[in-house]
């Protein structure tokens, strides 16, 4: 039996790292930029609403709800609470499923 047969495959869920990455680092925000000026109104909403939901969408993925049938609005309101941001509209609930749904 050859030896690379012999050595263990890691799981899924276990890091290739070379080394141990610390996790529980303080998280430093990225520092916020103005957004281009000159783009129509739609464009800014647009925006702003994809930035929440990419926040709600990783917030419900860091507390464990990884399918988006598991993420109905009430829950992903609630995550915003939790988070420190206004409560989504329906659009912006909808815009959170797709992005846990495409992000596999």
């Amino acid at each position: 039996m050859p030896a690379a047969a012999l050595k263990s495959m890691p799981l899924p869920t276990q890091s290739t790292a070379k080394r141990p990455v610390q996790l529980d680092l303080p998280y430093a925000p990225v520092e916020k930029r103005p957004l281009p000026a000159g783009r129509p109104r739609e464009w800014y909403v647009t925006h702003n609403r994809r930035l929440k939901a990419m926040r709600l969408a990783i917030a419900l993925l860091d507390s464990g709800v990884y399918l988006p049938n598991q993420a109905r609005n009430e829950r992903i309101r609630r995550a915003a609470l939790t988070i420190g941001v206004h409560p989504p509209s329906d659009t912006t609930c909808h815009m959170v499923r797709v992005l846990m749904r495409y992000s596999r």
